[in-house]
């Protein structure tokens, strides 16, 4: 079943390139009502916690350097038919392949540094959230 709501990150690229507003922005505009949000950076820790599903794969390491390298905006994002249409409005992981219109295409700049995270299943974005909000901190 369903659920209306999705975990994202604007990633440390897209907060050192400027680019909160107009993520948030477009978001926003996409018909997704902001229920949680928060500045915070993620310790080395962190990433190797939230990324732990990648742990054996060969980009791991620059993952977790990546994602720790900066601020990232956390954010739990509420709409029907939330995750999947947060993966359309975010676009392909490689912003070369994204469509027009979509966050990446807009504002990732390579494979890598594409901008903002989304959940890919509705299992995923609950233990997403919880691993970045606790429940008073979701309205």
């Amino acid at each position: 079943m369903a659920t209306n709501r999705t975990f994202t990150m604007i990633k440390p690229d897209g907060v050192e390139n400027g680019h909160i507003g107009g993520i948030l922005n477009m978001i926003t505009e996409g018909g997704f009502r902001i229920v949680a949000m928060k500045l915070t950076q993620l310790t080395v820790a962190d990433a190797k916690a939230f990324y732990a599903v990648h742990a054996e794969r060969p980009f791991y390491g620059e993952l977790v350097e990546f994602m720790t390298r900066g601020p990232i905006v956390a954010a739990i994002l509420e709409k029907e038919n939330a995750v999947e249409d947060f993966r359309t409005l975010i676009g392909a992981t490689n912003p070369a392949n994204a469509a027009e219109g979509t966050i990446r295409k807009k504002y990732a700049t390579s494979m890598g540094e594409n901008a903002v995270h989304g959940s890919d299943s509705d299992e995923n974005a609950a233990i997403e959230s919880a691993f970045h909000f606790a429940g008073r901190e979701m309205f």
